[in-house]
């Protein structure tokens, strides 16, 4: 063994620098056999890691949520003097925040983006099955944005809107708080408008069977009625087995997994000559054919890890 103002690499035997940093640790603690206690602590990591991915990662969408909106008070603030000579003063942040999340989806979940050419100029409502997290919903109009330059406007819970911290982040990306009036009035101007008519009871309750929730809701089809506008049905692949909500009507406990998302639309007309009944189950009979074609029942959840890594280009 070395003495303590000897180098590791001096002496008749040269040492690694693990067992070098070993024998200092050792020498600094006053701790005797102190590679045992490592050896124990790396298997301990070794043991924990998959846990810590699994339980602590879903995290990550509520600090990139928090950080979007972090992001736009800053951008306000180094570009409110811009605002009387532009226009699309918050152009730029959108297409940043719209690169941010995209990114984030290729990554975590390699996504692709099916049938965008479906969708058509000016506006209509997208209705989407709802999973554990709308993150798909945000993935599908990051991408949208990026590759047609069309911004999705999305109708949210009300619960959404008391969270702190993140009125300025709806607003620039006008989330919508629901009322018909205001959903008719945005669809007649020419938005694009998202909606998950299963809303939260969907996202906790459905299953790994993908059962649409949705109850006797039929306000989406009143709106699409009212604006005269086409119905654009769009359902995610794996997006229950991305994050897997447990538990019941007492306990909601989620974990999230890096698996592959495959987010797929289709196209109904506009309606004409139907009742928002009619309109409801022609939507929910289309999103189920969505399902039925891309989504294998029961969801998997190491089906849809291995789909995450494979590099041929999916099937449409």
């Amino acid at each position: 063994m070395i003495g303590g103002n000897e180098s590791c690499t001096g002496g008749p035997i040269p040492m690694s620098y693990l067992t070098c940093l070993t024998y200092i640790l050792g020498e600094w603690t006053g701790v005797e056999h102190i590679e045992d206690y490592l050896s124990y602590a790396v298997y301990l990591l070794w043991v924990l890691f998959p846990l810590a991915v699994v339980f602590l990662l879903p995290g990550v969408v509520i600090v990139l949520f928090y950080l979007s909106a972090l992001f736009l008070h800053i951008y306000k603030r180094k570009n409110e003097l811009k605002q009387a000579y532009s226009n699309d003063f918050w152009d730029g942040a959108k297409q940043m925040l719209a690169t941010l999340w995209d990114g984030h989806g290729r990554i975590w979940h390699g996504y692709e983006l099916h049938g965008a050419e479906k969708i058509p100029e000016g506006p209509g409502l997208v209705v989407f099955y709802h999973g554990a997290t709308p993150a798909d919903c945000i993935y599908f109009m990051a991408r949208l944005f990026i590759q047609r330059k069309i911004y999705c406007r999305a109708i949210a819970d009300h619960f959404v809107f008391r969270l702190p911290g993140v009125k300025l982040l709806l607003d620039v990306h006008g989330i919508i708080h629901g009322p018909k009036e205001e959903c008719v009035n945005a669809l007649k101007k020419g938005c694009l408008i998202a909606v998950a008519p299963g809303g939260v009871r969907e996202a906790l309750f459905s299953d790994e069977m993908y059962t649409i929730i949705w109850g006797n809701r039929k306000g989406f089809a009143r709106v699409a009625i009212d604006a005269k506008v086409p119905i654009i049905p769009m359902f995610t692949q794996n997006v229950r087995e991305g994050v897997r909500t447990l538990g019941g009507i007492s306990k909601i406990f989620s974990i999230i997994f890096l698996v592959y998302f495959s987010i797929w639309t289709g196209l109904l007309a506009k309606p004409a000559n139907i009742t928002a009944e009619e309109l409801t189950e022609k939507t929910k009979a289309a999103l189920q054919a969505l399902k039925e074609k891309h989504q294998k029942i029961p969801g998997n959840i190491f089906r849809a890890l291995m789909e995450r890594f494979q590099t041929q280009k999916k099937e449409d």
